[in-house]
């Protein structure tokens, strides 16, 4: 004899660890912009090779000393 399937635990619906948006997926969503590119200044426009592990924003501008950004691709 066969008993009923149910929702419990064992045949559960699947709501759980990582069901919600984003879930485990890091910093910016996933969205990481790689370890190549360039750190730009929003001022005077110097254009810097990006190093990883060092976020651009950690840098300053060697000319004009004004806080690096990250340039889009």
């Amino acid at each position: 004899m066969q008993g009923s399937r149910g929702t419990g635990a064992v045949g559960g619906a699947g709501t759980g660890m990582g069901a919600g948006k984003g879930a485990g997926r890091g910093r910016m969503g996933g969205q990481s912009m790689g370890p190549g590119g360039f750190c730009v200044c929003p001022s005077c426009g110097t254009r810097l090779k990006h190093k990883q592990g060092a976020p651009c924003y950690e840098m300053k501008c060697p000319k004009c000393g004004i806080q690096m950004v990250r340039e889009k691709s």
